[in-house]
């Protein structure tokens, strides 16, 4: 069997931690939290609470165990294979659902450059698939490539959110932030969904987890990368968030297509508003680079175990799943064809929804992980890091309920939905499981 060439490092691993948190919906974010007013303060820091205590579950399970394929083979080692599975299942299915969206919200945020995409659904569909090829060609050529380019387009996303987080902080303007109703019982609906919406900006944190096999000295660089990226990822949403409100009345802010683009115009000049949206489509093209990277790296991982088609096994002469790669590719092409009338705004809400429940389940079960062992070896009891003390059992269990409290947060229709996407995979597994060899009976 071909071995997957270690080529990521501390830089590349926090990059893609990074990357891959900082897409299309941080540019999004500050229109849809307008109305909650200082509101949405609390909601960040919460969820950045609730994501650092999960970052500190993923980083000791990736000490403990740093095997390929993060929260599946966590999830595995502690609950078995069908738990493995279905978690490795809805996981891969979210991640080319996501891809199928970042690149719909690439097109989007091109049409102050070329407008004819807004009013020509067949063209931006067509030029949303184009993009899921190209960046699926970036990664089949190679781990370094790919990780490089996480890299680059990392560093030109995070410079137009400092710099609108920084100036509008510099203008705080107090009347923006005004919270009418300041009962606790008046307040807990509207702080839950600010905690649900702003998680989005989060998902991702467990990437540097997944491709295990390819980072050097997994046991040291996963953990600190998913811990650095994850505090420097919130430290820019807050920030950013802040300047957005700041500059742009909440009236205005509410019904904004382009929040940041909104905020640069009216803190600098129009250009500047452009030079955002240029920022805001690199954010989406370097999520989906980093997400095409994981959707080849994850199955590989579980098809090794004997839980995914063999297909996914395949390497190409890079040492890439690149036979992953391309199914998923498919998979994001037929989806973006098959919903390219709903029109761009739709389309990217409603899978980006359905993305997002499915990688909570993960999360569900990484937490829990902690308690049932995930880092032990075959046979031997689990103690855990002693570095991390009494502390772990706290830091995961406030995981588990900011997880839990985020899945109801969803809604019971992406919940209804998101239920039968992961059952759905029961029948594969059935069938995988049936044509495994049957062991010898002396």
């Amino acid at each position: 069997m071909r071995e997957v060439p270690k080529e990521i490092g501390l830089l590349t691993a926090v990059a893609l931690v990074m990357g891959n948190m900082i897409g299309s919906g941080v540019f999004l974010l500050p229109a849809a939290l307008a109305s909650f007013g200082g509101l949405s303060l609390a909601g960040w820091v919460i969820s950045a609470a609730g994501s650092v205590c999960l970052a500190l579950v993923f980083a000791h399970l990736a000490r403990v165990s740093p095997d390929a394929g993060g929260p599946y083979a966590y999830t595995r080692r502690s609950f078995g294979d069908l738990a493995g599975f279905l978690v490795a299942w809805g996981y891969w299915i979210s991640i080319w659902c996501a891809n199928a969206a970042l690149a719909t919200a690439f097109v989007g945020y091109l049409t102050p450059f070329l407008p004819g995409l807004a009013v020509r659904p067949w063209l931006s569909a067509l030029v949303a698939v184009g993009v899921v090829w190209a960046m699926t060609a970036v990664n089949i050529s190679g781990v370094r490539t790919a990780g490089r380019l996480q890299v680059v387009t990392t560093v030109l996303k995070i410079v137009p959110l400092l710099i609108i987080g920084v100036a509008g902080t510099m203008a705080f303007e107090p009347s923006h932030f005004v919270v009418s109703e300041t009962s606790f019982a008046a307040m807990r609906t509207p702080l839950l969904a600010t905690v649900t919406l702003t998680l989005w900006a989060f998902l991702g944190l467990e990437c540097a987890t997944i491709p295990a096999g390819s980072v050097r000295d997994p046991q040291r660089t996963i953990p600190r990368a998913t811990i650095v990226g994850t505090l420097l990822a919130a430290a820019i949403f807050i920030l950013s968030t802040v300047g957005v409100m700041s500059a742009v009345p909440p009236d205005a802010l509410k019904g904004s297509t382009a929040p940041f683009a909104d905020a640069a115009a009216r803190l600098f000049s129009g250009t500047a508003a452009k030079l955002v949206s240029a920022g805001a489509a690199i954010s989406c093209l370097g999520a989906l680079n980093g997400w095409i990277l994981m959707v080849g790296q994850l199955p590989l991982a579980v098809a090794r175990d004997g839980l995914f088609p063999r297909a996914f096994m395949s390497l190409g002469r890079r040492g890439t799943p690149a036979v992953g790669m391309i199914i998923a590719g498919v998979l994001s092409t037929a989806l973006v064809a098959m919903n390219y009338s709903r029109g761009l705004v739709a389309l990217f809400t409603f899978i980006i929804l359905l993305s997002t429940l499915s990688t909570l389940v993960p999360y569900v079960f990484c937490s829990l992980a902690v308690f049932f062992g995930a880092g032990r070896p075959e046979g031997a009891p689990y103690v855990p890091a002693s570095r991390w003390g009494h502390g772990l059992t706290a830091v995961a269990a406030l995981g588990f309920i900011y997880s839990v409290g985020a899945i109801a947060g969803a809604g019971m229709e992406i919940i209804g939905w998101g239920g039968m996407l992961i059952l759905g995979g029961i029948p594969v597994y059935a069938w995988l499981v049936r044509r495994r060899p049957k062991p010898q009976v002396a």
